[in-house]
């Protein structure tokens, strides 16, 4: 079984590579993420079909432009897993670019959990509208 740094490692190469299906393999069934703030996206989505949806709808808003980079090395605390990165997106006239820490927590060799942190939440939910 991949310890749990090497889970996140293989679900956000996955990711970066627009293999979806791969990156979601490496969720639970019953996954809960925790999008923050207060705009369209906001609130927990359970399982891969509700997160997949949200992240499509991220995609369609900003017109395949928004885009997520870890910007360093992974920090492991037990089953939890803190990755900070930088997300970017462009929608009309707005633009999004900060950073963030996605931390995850892995449990049986599986994401169970993900909860989003950006610097500035305000300016993320003005983003991303309601």
């Amino acid at each position: 079984m991949m310890k749990v740094k090497e889970v996140v490692l293989a679900y956000a190469e996955a990711l970066g590579k627009g293999d979806v299906a791969t990156a979601f393999s490496h969720f639970s069934p019953n996954v809960v993420w925790h999008q923050p703030g207060n705009n369209r996206f906001s609130g927990a989505k359970q399982g891969s079909d509700a997160i997949g949806k949200m992240i499509g709808g991220m995609m369609d808003i900003s017109q395949g432009t928004f885009a997520l980079s870890p910007t360093g090395d992974l920090m492991v605390n037990g089953d939890l897993v803190a990755m900070p990165l930088r997300f970017t997106g462009k929608i009309a006239d707005r633009n999004l670019d900060m950073q963030g820490i996605d931390l995850f927590k892995v449990e049986e060799g599986k994401i169970t959990a993900v909860w989003l942190f950006s610097e500035n939440q305000t300016e993320e939910d003005n983003f991303w509208g309601s």
